[in-house]
């Protein structure tokens, strides 16, 4: 099942999270991705009444992507787990674990993100 979602340019994210505040959807979470070897992708899904609303946003892998956390302010914890799994940051983040959220950050010998990227290889039958 495909996600119908619009396709939003990244410098057009902020006033449109701004215009579906305004109109009175909630934020429900977001989906991040990785497309392919340089680029990602973030999902942002909204609803009001019960309908669905999505901001497809596509960008090359090490762009800083800036937060909705000051416009959805529960919106700091799915961006930082989107930190701890795929290394995508973010600017203006409400709050910031900056890549520990579910790390103790004391501990020295923990994995630092992205946690890991596996990949699966079709073996074929011998």
């Amino acid at each position: 099942m495909a996600i119908e979602a619009e396709d939003t340019p990244l410098e057009q994210l902020m006033w449109k999270v701004v215009t579906l505040k305004e109109a009175g959807y909630r934020f429900l979470t977001l989906t991040a991705l990785e497309v392919d070897e340089e680029t990602a992708e973030i999902i942002y899904h909204f609803d009001i009444n019960l309908q669905m609303k999505n901001l497809r946003v596509r960008f090359p892998k090490g762009t800083k992507i800036p937060s909705i956390s000051p416009i959805y302010f529960a919106a700091f914890w799915a961006e930082n787990e989107v930190i701890d799994l795929l290394g995508i940051t973010f600017s203006g983040l409400k709050i910031d674990y900056h890549g520990t959220m579910y790390l103790d950050a004391e501990d020295k010998d923990t994995v630092k993100t992205p946690f890991c990227r596996y990949t699966f290889v079709k073996k074929e039958a011998e």
